[in-house]
């Protein structure tokens, strides 16, 4: 009686289940294995002509220049995104901080994720307002502030800064970069407060007893307290810019001017969808999938660390 009745719970468990498999299998896994598949033919994507080519895909691809300036792109989108979007989030949290004292950016990051502040939920709503907007409003929006004739940006800055933001090489890239920060700032912003929110206030007491200042208390209490939600973090950012520097890409500047802002999947759909290259295309997937999961795998083991307890 008890087997059964344990059957018929791990049946009722799989019956459940197997809907999200299936959907899980359909569009997440069996996609991947095609990309790999398909990576090793010459293939145009519109007939019935596939020629099986082994690894010539990839040799090919060793040797394009422009898939390497592609990756120099992409990895540099991921550093200065990473790093100016976490200090940002941080400094962010301070907003509304302040009651007219003079206090250390941290100081007033740990008292308004721990206290009570006037306001301080409507500064978390207007700095996660960016990440609810679909990227093509985001893009829309950079695109008119960007714009060297009536943009925003142009029209507050001198004269003498004006610049060709959309159409400069030397600074079209940190453009993009500067719209995906401000995409991803609220997000994590909100994730670091919740983090912060959770610890005791007896801890910062205790720190205070102790005689640790404002700086003191944010490295050695709030930060290793906080490090599990910078760990997830971190592999959203290198995930998030890879997928959402794409979208940017494709609607404002299409890769240009002359291939200085094309990224890993802009240059991998050129190839795929528009220049004929299928299975080249997919050899650039497959590149991509190895260096995405890679490169977070690298990150979650440098930071990994002993998980605190209070």
């Amino acid at each position: 009686m008890k087997n059964r009745r344990k059957r018929e719970k791990n049946l009722f468990i799989l019956v459940c289940l197997l809907p999200a498999l299936i959907l899980f299998f359909t569009f997440m896994i069996y996609p991947t294995i095609e990309v790999f598949r398909m990576s090793l033919f010459r293939w145009g994507g519109f007939s019935n002509n596939k020629e099986f080519v082994g690894l010539d895909n990839f040799k090919i691809l060793w040797m394009d220049e422009n898939f390497f300036r592609t990756m120099q792109n992409t990895i540099l989108l991921i550093v200065v995104v990473t790093i100016f979007t976490v200090v940002l989030a941080v400094v962010f949290i301070c907003v509304g901080a302040s009651r007219g004292e003079v206090e250390s950016v941290f100081g007033k990051a740990i008292r308004l994720s721990t206290e009570k502040i006037r306001a301080n939920n409507l500064f978390r709503i207007i700095f996660y307002i960016p990440n609810i907007l679909s990227i093509v409003v985001i893009a829309g929006i950079l695109s008119a502030v960007y714009d060297p004739k009536a943009g925003l940006l142009n029209a507050i800055l001198p004269e003498a800064w004006n610049r060709l933001w959309l159409g400069d090489q030397s600074i079209v890239i940190y453009s993009l970069a500067f719209a995906l920060v401000w995409q991803a700032i609220g997000y994590y912003m909100v994730m670091y407060m919740a983090g912060m929110a959770n610890i005791p206030s007896s801890l910062y007491e205790a720190a205070d007893l102790d005689g640790a200042g404002k700086i003191g208390k944010f490295f050695n209490v709030t930060l290793p307290l906080i490090w599990n939600s910078i760990r997830t973090t971190l592999t959203f950012f290198i995930i998030s810019t890879i997928n959402l520097s794409f979208l940017l890409v494709q609607i404002l500047t299409d890769g240009g001017p002359d291939g200085s802002t094309e990224v890993f999947l802009s240059y991998m759909f050129k190839q795929a969808y528009t220049n004929s290259s299928y299975g080249y295309g997919m050899a650039i997937g497959v590149v991509v999938f190895i260096f995405s999961f890679g490169l977070s795998g690298i990150v979650s083991h440098i930071t990994k660390r002993d998980i605190l307890e209070y």
